[in-house]
């Protein structure tokens, strides 16, 4: 393990199943709501093969997760109860996501704004 590489020590979804709290080695620890996850998921789904090809996922603000599940020992997947199960969360983007929730989410809540979407299921 590289000394930039976050390890968890500690991955907990909470019981009505739409928090999921990471904690890490070095102190951080993030609790990150299932919407958020699922509209920030790192498939390409969501993210594209390019950034031009990205989309902003509408509709997932009463979103929960039905398992998470280990992928080795550097990632976990999420299972939605949505059906979207694809994307593979790795230390560093879940890291990445607490740590930049704030710039993160901000620009998902603009781009749904400027796109004329909602966060409530359509």
């Amino acid at each position: 393990m590289s000394e930039t590489a976050p390890w968890p020590t500690e991955i907990r979804l909470s019981p009505d199943k739409r928090t999921l709290t990471v904690a890490f080695e070095d102190g951080q620890k993030y609790a990150l709501s299932a919407e958020y996850l699922r509209v920030t998921s790192p498939s390409a789904e969501v993210q594209g093969h390019t950034p031009d090809q990205k989309i902003t996922v509408p509709g997932k603000i009463n979103v929960a997760i039905r398992s998470v599940d280990p992928v080795g020992n550097y990632a976990v997947r999420l299972n939605f109860d949505d059906g979207h199960h694809t994307g593979l969360y790795s230390w560093t983007y879940l890291a990445e996501l607490g740590r930049d929730h704030a710039r993160i989410w901000g620009q998902y809540l603009s781009e749904v704004e400027a796109k004329g979407l909602s966060r409530a299921r359509l």
